[in-house]
């Protein structure tokens, strides 16, 4: 135990001398996967911007506000006057609605109400304004026609006694309308296919367990640059002329990158779970047999390239290019799914498939130690098979 210990201690001292390992170590992850999972917080509103200038304030305009705020279409944002009309030079913004003082129901019901809309000239956006805007006075029009009819209708009916009474049956039949109009039946059924998407992909947790992988599976692998710097100084040879054997030496190493990576890996799944709203599943058994044997295979596949090269620019380039393809080709930065079969098929080879089949199983299908076994057997496999080919060819000078 005192030599793993040590060994863990010499290691770790040895990656974060530099202040720039903090970089990779957690700032650089966190940057990469807000900027592939496109960021945090609610969906962005796609809709048309359509500045509203509401000069009238009355029950009408708030009504046609109201209205357009549920379009699909444009998006109303109200503004003054001045500051509408200057965006709308600018061209920062398409359409400006512009609400006048006299925008008021009597005025509609007379006929006399008028908006004004502009927009630029030879503007897509502009002509999407322009039909959300007649629809939404369509809409609020409507009730404004079934209360004149039912005045009319009453009317005819029996005479009203005074103005009074006839404004205030309008006012009642014009709720009326509105509070019909507003619980309608649909009229139009959305009926949409039976067969499941075979791409199950959440932007979110993609991006979270793909960039993690990413970063911490490229240092393990460089654990190769380690290897061949202590080579070129000497250094390895000195540690083992002690009473220490290769096993241990090379155990040590694995076991004490393995608690790095663990810490790594915690602060980035925290910082998903509060910032980006993921949930981790209800087994952290599971989730933790995923990240240990995750760790195990990378950090053995970078003890068996530490044989391989001679030099440390050497092992820092190819380190950095296995880790790059491996999370690239095993679904890190995109949705496996949309490789083409035999890609999907070629690429089980590869420990970063199976970490990321076994991450998503439990982030984003919900599963538990049942359902990640598998993916653990295999990582495991895979460092078992990386550590005793390392140990064959190990090599201190």
């Amino acid at each position: 135990m005192r030599k793993f210990l040590a060994i863990f201690i010499k290691d770790t001292l040895l990656r974060f001398t530099s202040p720039i390992e903090w970089l990779f170590f957690l700032i650089m992850p966190i940057i990469f996967t807000l900027a592939i999972g496109g960021g945090t917080g609610a969906p962005a509103d796609n809709r048309v911007r359509l500045y509203v200038v509401d000069e009238a304030n009355t029950t009408l305009s708030a009504a046609l506000i109201d209205t357009l705020q549920g379009s699909t279409a444009v998006q109303p944002i109200l503004k003054e006057k001045s500051d509408a009309l200057a965006d709308l030079d600018s061209r920062k913004v398409s359409s400006v609605l512009l609400l006048p003082a006299g925008f008021t129901y009597d005025s509609l019901e007379s006929g006399a109400s008028q908006v004004e809309l502009r927009v630029l000239p030879n503007s897509t956006n502009g002509l999407v304004a322009q039909q959300g805007v007649q629809a939404a006075i369509s809409r609020v029009g409507s009730s404004v026609q079934i209360a004149n009819a039912s005045v009319q209708q009453a009317e005819s009916l029996k005479p009203f006694a005074s103005a009074q009474e006839r404004q205030a049956y309008f006012t009642s039949a014009l709720s009326a309308a509105q509070e019909e109009l507003g619980s309608a039946p649909v009229r139009i059924q959305d009926s949409r296919g039976s067969t499941p998407d075979r791409i199950e992909y959440d932007p979110r947790a993609n991006s979270a367990i793909g960039q993690m992988l990413t970063w911490v599976f490229i240092p393990l692998i460089g654990l190769s640059a380690m290897f061949a710097l202590e080579r070129q100084l000497g250094t390895l040879k000195r540690v083992l002329t002690t009473p220490t054997t290769k096993a241990t030496y090379l155990a040590g190493t694995v076991l004490g990158q393995l608690i790095t990576a663990l810490v790594q890996m915690g602060l980035l799944i925290l910082f998903s779970i509060l910032v980006m709203k993921l949930n981790w599943g209800k087994s952290p058994l599971a989730v933790l047999m995923v990240l240990v044997s995750s760790i195990l295979a990378a950090a053995s596949l970078g003890v068996m390239l530490g044989t391989l090269v001679k030099s440390e620019g050497q092992a820092n380039g190819l380190s950095i290019m296995v880790g790059m393809v491996m999370a690239m080709m095993g679904g890190c930065w995109y949705p496996i799914e949309l490789f083409p079969l035999a890609i999907r098929t070629a690429v089980k080879v590869l420990p970063t498939t199976w970490a990321m089949q076994g991450l998503l199983d439990i982030v984003v299908r919900g599963q538990g130690v049942s359902g990640i076994w598998l993916e653990t057997v295999v990582l495991l496999s895979f460092a078992l098979l990386f550590f005793v080919i390392g140990v064959w060819r190990f090599k201190y000078e």
